[in-house]
């Protein structure tokens, strides 16, 4: 009888309590900071990607890719602009096959062909240099941030299966940043190579030869810029965390070569997976890779103490992202709870694949009408700062927590994720260290839901409102809603919300 009454119980609980409450106090240590981001840690990518480009019976890129790209579009202006600076890294699966007309390479200038022999299905091809001249009168109009990612395939011989041998030809390369820092373009850094390290995706390269490399990669930019105030930053390798491969790239690179090492992240498996959505929304699935941040700062720890991590790709599922999942409300859980975790383990930067194109793009390939991940990226842009906070709860894994020391404004930063479908959580932020929160009674909320309650929809809610371009296809202001600091913040099932508590006495934020 006690067993039958359980079970009773539990049927009553599931068809009336449609969305219980639960109460949660979110406690925030503003007194010791336990990593820190670069400035500017969003960071979206341009692929080079043709139309041609098709995973799962659908061609997803359309003119999407860097040689395509309508570089006129007022609204992809507008939407680089908003983040000021949004930081964009040109690279991809074909940058180890991109020659640059310049120098010895002018008269040869290819275009991509697919060749189902070649890497990836495609030939060589080629960028121009009254190309790459419109896209930095772009990148100079929107005040991006590039970093550019070179062919580390030129020079080398394949041998037996994905195996490159030999040294990297550096003179194509060369003549392009001269190029480059001849006509005046700003570079923030220069990445060498595209998914080579470890076993490859399909192709290699051994880490003491790509150590080498980096080395003289380095030499080039010191000979192109004198000063070390100018100097481009030196990336790499762009590719998968391999324990053994990483830390022997360290070893030999060595101290005073590379500023950022660069890995990709595309832990939710392929586009085409039905069982995507789920994976989206189960933080159990979410946290395993936060195994990989934690190997990735043992390795720099115990090998390359004088560089720092940058995630230079991720897309969430690989082969373009999942046709009717990435480009919509659901993709925020994986995509804002990877800033939050990354944040933590001391990245510095974050580039989402991508910034247009595939179906993972912050903005429509089509139409490029921002996508709802391009305003999570926005507000953690303007609101979050470098300053990572310890921020913990004793609550459901379904609500995931993070706190950053508020961007260009006092007090502090919250970003709280709700996967539940079911639960609102009622939150309260309390200090860990029994400090007075401070005497700003008031609290400004950015909430988030999918239009309709369809966390499938592409359509964003901030506030209870649909974000839309303006009539000159301006982004939109985004207000936040202001609510008494001494109640809880009220965060509903499927929803995000970015909480700024003003006054919050965090002396690791002063």
């Amino acid at each position: 009888m006690e067993l039958k009454g359980v079970i009773i119980w539990s049927l009553f609980s599931v068809l009336f309590c449609v969305s219980c409450a639960e109460t949660v106090e979110l406690t925030v240590n503003g007194v010791n900071s336990i990593a820190k981001t670069d400035d500017d840690f969003i960071c979206a990518t341009l692929d080079w990607w043709p139309d041609t480009k098709c995973d799962f019976n659908q061609c997803p890129w359309g003119k999407a890719g860097v040689l395509l790209l309508d570089l006129n579009n007022k609204i992809l202006a507008n939407a680089i602009k908003a983040f000021n600076p949004l930081r964009i890294r040109i690279g991809g699966s074909l940058q180890d096959q991109v020659l640059y007309q310049i120098g010895t390479f002018a008269s040869k200038c290819p275009h991509f062909r697919r060749r189902d022999n070649e890497l990836f299905g495609y030939s060589v091809g080629c960028l121009q240099m009254d190309r790459w001249d419109l896209l930095n009168k772009l990148f100079v109009e929107t005040g991006a941030k590039i970093t550019f990612g070179l062919n580390a395939l030129l020079g080398r011989k394949k041998t037996s299966g994905t195996l490159y041998i030999g040294g990297w030809n550096w003179r194509n390369a060369f003549a392009f940043m001269n190029y480059t820092a001849y006509k005046g373009y700003m570079i923030d850094s220069y990445e060498l190579g595209n998914e080579l390290s470890g076993g490859g995706v399909a192709a290699r390269v051994e880490a003491e030869q790509y150590g080498r490399d980096m080395i003289a990669l380095k030499t080039l930019i010191k000979t192109l810029y004198p000063k070390p105030t100018t100097q481009p930053k030196v990336l790499g390798p762009g590719g998968f965390y391999d324990k053994h491969w990483f830390d022997t790239f360290l070893k030999v690179s060595g101290p005073n070569v590379l500023d950022g090492l660069t890995h990709h992240i595309y832990n939710l498996g392929a586009g085409n997976d039905p069982t995507l959505i789920n994976k989206l929304r189960d933080p159990y699935f979410l946290s395993r890779v936060s195994q990989t941040y934690s190997d990735i700062s043992t390795s720099i720890n115990s090998f390359g103490p004088w560089t720092s991590a940058w995630v230079g790709e991720s897309g969430g599922a690989y082969r373009s992202g999942g046709k009717d999942v990435s480009h919509t409300f659901v993709n925020g859980f994986w995509y804002l709870d990877q800033l939050g975790m990354t944040s933590r383990f001391n990245h510095k930067v974050f580039c989402r694949q991508s910034l247009i194109g595939g179906n993972y793009g912050l903005l429509n390939t089509t139409s490029f009408v921002p996508n709802p991940d391009y305003y999570g990226a926005l507000l953690w842009s303007r609101l979050m700062g470098k300053t990572v906070l310890s921020a913990s709860h004793k609550c459901s894994p379904f609500l995931r927590a993070y706190a950053h020391c508020t961007k260009k404004a006092t007090g502090i930063s919250v970003l709280l994720i709700n996967m539940s479908n079911s639960t609102t959580f009622d939150v309260s932020i309390t200090n860990e260290n029994n400090v007075y929160a401070g005497q700003n009674n008031q609290r400004e909320e950015y909430h988030l839901a999918p239009k309709d309650g369809n966390i499938q929809s592409d359509v964003l809610l901030l506030n209870g409102t649909p974000l839309k371009l303006t009539a000159s296809f301006d982004i939109p202001v985004l207000k936040p809603k202001i609510a008494d600091a001494r109640f809880p913040v009220i965060l509903a099932p499927n929803s995000i919300a970015f909480v700024i508590v003003k006054g919050f006495r965090a002396p690791a934020c002063a």
